[in-house]
């Protein structure tokens, strides 16, 4: 089975933003990335539109950063690894989790889980 894991443990592939391309599901991730506090307003489609993680975007966690100051590619091939900014990443990914449970309705809470909450895991593979 194909994977697309992000160095934050996110999956690509069941991302809502990393699929949308029409304005209207790029306006519907942004309305729901601001329900869930992931935004602090809707923001337009320009900004939304997913265009993956690289060295040009700042990394929400640091992890870019710190992966390329120590050499690895990813997180589990680090030797501090597991580390302060992961324990940081998944406090912040429970919480986010616990707001989602509480704003989405039950679709939206499956589809944003199976994308974002299995950090823990992902960051192993």
């Amino acid at each position: 089975m194909e994977e697309k894991i992000t160095l934050c443990g996110d999956d690509c592939l069941a991302c809502p933003r990393y699929h949308a391309r029409s304005e209207e599901e790029l306006a519907a991730v942004a309305e729901l990335w601001h329900r869930v506090g992931w935004r602090d307003r809707i923001v337009p489609s320009e900004e939304m539109r997913c265009t993956g993680c690289s060295s040009h975007r700042q990394c929400t966690y640091g992890l870019m950063e710190c992966t390329a100051s120590h050499g690895a590619v990813k997180c589990n091939q680090c030797p501090l690894f597991p580390c302060d900014k992961i324990g940081s990443l998944l406090k912040r990914s429970k919480a986010y989790q616990k707001r989602c449970r509480e704003v989405c309705s039950p679709q939206e809470y499956a589809m944003l889980e199976k994308a974002f909450f299995h950090k823990k895991s992902n960051l192993r593979k």
